[in-house]
């Protein structure tokens, strides 16, 4: 993982948090991951002026504030509109992926109860982001 990039993942539920956490682990994706634990810590954590982040793994049904509202506040605002946002929901709504889609989410990704899908999936996410993945300096 480059050294500058950090990946946030937003996550409100512990299960699936630690799930996240062991896939990026096996991954050799772990190194700066930051965690928030519901929308309104992502929120907190992207606006504090010293966040560095390479890109967002966001859920969208958390308490206090929505996925749909930390994209829709990331997308509204100078220092966070181009940062990639993945969406990693258990949604299977349509309404859901289209939102996502309209609010700027840069991919859409439904989380796998195959531990072995899931952790491929979030290693070929993270390394596409974190690794290949270019974005402008400001």
């Amino acid at each position: 993982m480059g050294k500058d990039k950090v990946m946030l993942l937003v996550e409100d539920d512990p299960d699936d948090m630690e799930f996240a956490l062991l896939a990026l682990r096996e991954n050799g994706l772990d190194e700066n991951v930051v965690i928030a634990r519901d929308g309104q810590e992502a929120l907190d954590y992207l606006f504090s002026g010293n966040a560095s982040a390479g890109f967002v793994l966001l859920d969208l049904k958390m308490p206090r504030v929505d996925g749909f509202e930390v994209l829709h506040q990331m997308r509204s605002t100078g220092a966070t509109c181009n940062l990639p946002v993945v969406i990693l929901s258990s949604s299977n709504e349509e309404r859901d992926l289209e939102a996502c889609y309209r609010l700027g989410a840069n991919g859409y990704v439904r989380k796998s109860l195959d531990y072995s899908e899931f952790s491929d999936a979030i290693g070929r996410i993270g390394r596409f982001w974190l690794e290949l993945n270019e974005v402008p300096c400001s």
